[in-house]
């Protein structure tokens, strides 16, 4: 039997590194690598509830793997050679009630 293996995707977090001449933050990208993550085409009903929600097309849906801790709600990420953005509410299911490596997805929208 054949195991289900996500891919790498590279989380882009904004991090405050310091403030400028006017008190406003300064910011810099700290790339984080996270395996495992399932990547699936959001399905047709899904994007069309969200474009009539939210305003946003639903490009693709990620898989987060059990035990992650880090932020996903409106961080950028990079996996297929392209950035893109989470938006909404990551939806995230009780680990021991779920049976495979997954509890938590986010879907994300491209972005330039």
């Amino acid at each position: 039997m054949k195991k289900i293996k996500g891919i790498t995707v590279t989380l882009i977090r904004k991090q405050q590194t310091g403030t400028d001449p006017f008190g406003a933050p300064i910011y810099t990208d700290v790339e984080v690598p996270v395996d495992n993550v399932l990547v699936a085409p959001t399905a047709s009903d899904d994007v069309v509830n969200q474009l009539n929600l939210t305003g946003r097309k639903a490009v693709y849906t990620l898989a987060i793997p059990k035990g992650d801790t880090n932020v996903w709600e409106n961080q950028e990420v990079r996996f297929f050679g392209q950035r893109w953005r989470v938006f909404g509410i990551p939806l995230e299911g009780i680990e021991e009630m779920i049976p495979l490596d997954w509890n938590k997805k986010v879907m994300v929208e491209r972005y330039e």
